[in-house]
């Protein structure tokens, strides 16, 4: 993909978001995915914490995680890597657990 190319699925990328907060300076990252019979329930942040998808998004609409848009789908919203060029970081990359996220 050229360079061009790439700027256009980044626009397109970011065009299907409905809200990309801005992170405050102490915003976590997300680390790994959580999921309950295959589909993503939570998240896994990188102070060690497991939240749920909605208080995911709550905690991003809030700046207090980096990195992430929220996107909806069916009435139900989600979060979603900001592109940057980069796969590795992208949430469908990151590794997955199983289990019920807990707040802590």
């Amino acid at each position: 993909m050229n360079q061009k190319e790439s700027r256009f699925a980044a626009a397109l990328a970011m065009s299907a978001l409905d809200d990309i907060p801005t992170p405050s300076s102490n915003a976590k990252n997300i680390v790994a995915l959580l999921k309950e019979h295959g589909t993503v329930s939570g998240y896994q942040l990188s102070d060690g914490r497991t939240v749920s998808k909605e208080e995911g998004v709550a905690l991003a609409r809030n700046g207090e995680i980096a990195g992430v848009g929220i996107a909806h789908r069916k009435g139900t919203e989600y979060l979603k890597s900001l592109p940057d060029g980069t796969e590795d970081n992208n949430l469908s990359h990151l590794p997955t657990i199983s289990g019920k996220s807990s707040e802590r």
